[in-house]
């Protein structure tokens, strides 16, 4: 193992292996939005554990992680993939779903017991990822391109209600009930309709 593997770790003093320290970059990228490759390397210098910018690039790139855009067209952050298949029932799945949701959903439509959601480009199979892992019983399955997934409800379930249902979600990572956050409406249209109101 490499000098570069065995770093010294917060306040114990001890090493910290790779596995470990991928481990924790891969718990920061899931909570922190991080944006750069040197925020992160101050985030874990900042917790006792040293990088080398090699090193970091390539812990990333074996955790798959990727830079995605959210839906409100902010700047790019690093997701990391779930690996391996479908695990039900993973704890905090429907608040994670939340985030994301909030994060990535441009739109969702239903239609029969179907649901189609869209997506920034390349960020449908990331969320599809976390739809199938958050293991919410109305849903049976999911299917992913690049910039949509398709969803298919349990029966009786209509797919407009699955579709509400994320919507709902989305809005409450953001702390919001009027976001128009996957409501179909494109933002001018809904300032437009606003300006009406007024």
């Amino acid at each position: 193992m490499s000098e570069a593997d065995h770093r010294a770790g917060p306040a114990t003093g001890h090493a910290i292996t790779r596995a470990a320290r991928q481990a924790r970059i891969a718990e920061l990228v899931s909570s922190m939005g991080i944006r750069s490759q040197s925020e992160l390397a101050r985030m874990l210098v900042a917790e006792g554990i040293e990088v080398t910018q090699a090193t970091l690039s390539r812990d990333l790139d074996e955790l798959g992680a990727v830079k995605l855009r959210g839906a409100d067209g902010g700047a790019p952050v690093y997701v990391i993939p779930e690996d391996g298949s479908p695990v039900k029932g993973v704890q905090g799945g429907t608040t994670r779903l939340s985030r994301l949701l909030s994060e990535l959903l441009v739109s969702a439509e239903g239609s029969a017991n179907l649901v189609v959601l869209r997506t920034p480009p390349g960020a449908a199979q990331f969320l599809a990822s976390a739809i199938d892992r958050a293991a919410l019983y109305e849903v049976v399955g999911t299917i992913a391109g690049d910039d949509t997934v398709m969803v298919i409800a349990r029966e009786p379930l209509r797919g407009a209600d699955l579709a509400e249902r994320f919507r709902a979600l989305a809005r409450t990572a953001t702390g919001s009930d009027d976001a128009d956050a996957g409501s179909g409406q494109d933002t001018n249209d809904a300032d437009a309709e606003s300006a009406k109101r007024a």
